[in-house]
Formats: C-alpha cells, sequence, structure tokens
C-alpha cells in the first residue's frame, strides 16, 4: 500500500487522526480508502465533506462515540490541506547538492513541531536536517503514515531515511536497528529521560560541535579516515580562521 498514498496526503491523513483523537491513522486511512478507494491522493481527500467523515466513521463502526462537529469540520480541513503550512509543521529551507561543505544528513524522529519525541517504529514522521559546523538546516519533513502500510514496516522507514548518514530516536528495537544500518544509516538513541519531547536543534547542536573534532564512528560516517583525524581538524579550525 505505500505505493497507494502520497506522501502529502499521508501527512494530511495523520494530521486529521490526531485532531480526532480517537482513532490512528491507520484505521483513519482504512475508512478513508474504503470510500474513496486507492490511490489516495490529495485531490480525493479535498473532496470529503463533514457529513462523509461522519458517515465513514459512524457508519463502519470505526468509532462508538459521537464527535464534536467542530472537531469534524477541522479535521476535513486537514484532509483538505487547510491550515497545515501554519501549523505546527516547521518551515524547510531547500537545499542543493554542495550548498554546506563537510555536512552530513541526519533524521529525526518526531511527533510535534521539531521535538525530538519519536520512537523509531511509532513516530509520525522524520525531520530531515543538513547538518555542517556552522549551519543546520531542515531540508525536508517526511510523514511515516505511507510506509507503514508496507509489508515490512520497518524496511520502508529505513528507505524513507536512506539519504541520511544518522537517524535521532527515542528508542528503537534490535531488528528495526538491523534493517536501518543495512540501509547505511547509523541510529543513535537519545535519552528518554532527559530529552523527551526535547528540541531537535538542541540535540544537532551538539553533533555540530562533534563535527569540528568528530570521533572515529562520526569520522567514518564523514568519510573521514581515522588517520587524517587530526589534518580534518586543523583544516576545519583553518577554515574559521
Amino acid at each position: 500500500m505505500a505505493q497507494s498514498i502520497t506522501r502529502e496526503a499521508a501527512l494530511r491523513v495523520a494530521l486529521a487522526a490526531r485532531e480526532l483523537g480517537i482513532l490512528s491513522a491507520r484505521e483513519l486511512v482504512s475508512a478513508l480508502v474504503e470510500r474513496l478507494e486507492l490511490p489516495l491522493t490529495e485531490a480525493k481527500l479535498a473532496t470529503v465533506t463533514v457529513a462523509d467523515l461522519q458517515l465513514m466513521l459512524q457508519g463502519d463502526e470505526v468509532i462508538e462515540t459521537d464527535v464534536p462537529r467542530e472537531q469534524l469540520k477541522q479535521a476535513v480541513r486537514l484532509l483538505w490541506g487547510e491550515g497545515i503550512v501554519n501549523s505546527e509543521l516547521p518551515p524547510v529551507t531547500s537545499y542543493a547538492a554542495g550548498d554546506m561543505p563537510g555536512s552530513i544528513r541526519v533524521a529525526c524522529a518526531s511527533n510535534r513541531e521539531q521535538l525530538l519525541d519519536g520512537h523509531y517504529g511509532s513516530c509520525e514522521r522524520f525531520l530531515v536536517y543538513q547538518v555542517s559546523p556552522d549551519e543546520v538546516r531542515l531540508i525536508a519533513v517526511r510523514p511515516t503514515l505511507a510506509a507503514d502500510h508496507a509489508e515490512d514496516r520497518n524496511v520502508a522507514r529505513a528507505a524513507l531515511i536512506s539519504d541520511c548518514q544518522i537517524v535521532y530516536v527515542q528508542s528503537i528495537g534490535g531488528p528495526a536497528t538491523a534493517k536501518v544500518v543495512r540501509a547505511g544509516v547509523h541510529p543513535v538513541k537519545v535519552a528518554s529521560r532527559e530529552n523527551a519531547g526535547g528540541e531537535a536543534l538542541q540535540a544537532l547542536a551538539q553533533l555540530q560541535r562533534a563535527l569540528r573534532h568528530p570521533p572515529p564512528w562520526l569520522a567514518r560516517i564523514m568519510g573521514v579516515e581515522a588517520g587524517s583525524l587530526a589534518r580534518f581538524a586543523a583544516d576545519l579550525v583553518a577554515e574559521d580562521a
């Protein structure tokens, strides 16, 4: 099903499900697909009315309680794509290869705003940043809903971030870790006790400092041989002089 729902549509459904607050994004997708059929696109979501949504939910017995009409209206607006640009979603900055010399690409498992508050297997989206010692740039927001309908959701999630070198998560299981590593991405757990709901930019600021004097594991990710670390650090200092 991963090829049957666009990223934008997946984002709209995830936000609408959160607005409703009584069913998962996956359940809402199933209700929408039954009425609209596959593929589930932005154009089809734009045809959904409040009455349609109410019938989809109650008629299929997805929910047992009534949802306030204002809540239904807001969920429909989100399905239409209204208000998403100005919502909690952070703005994305364009990036082209070569814009940030010496940078690496980092994904952060997130559920809200620019928070690093997601578990690998259940986060609603990955925030993708390009990170250099001098700049952090958010270049993409990638919803995970479509990946969760793939035959192997862990492989599909790994494919979403396969262009990244690192992924920050609150937690990740052993089988998922193996698939992430196989995709060429290095998973980094952020301690939940200290950083649950913390800003992704805080973790990336620490990474920026590490990029100036990278430990061996980070040097490998950056493609710097261990024996060249001293020269690599010296070059960075010379550039700042």
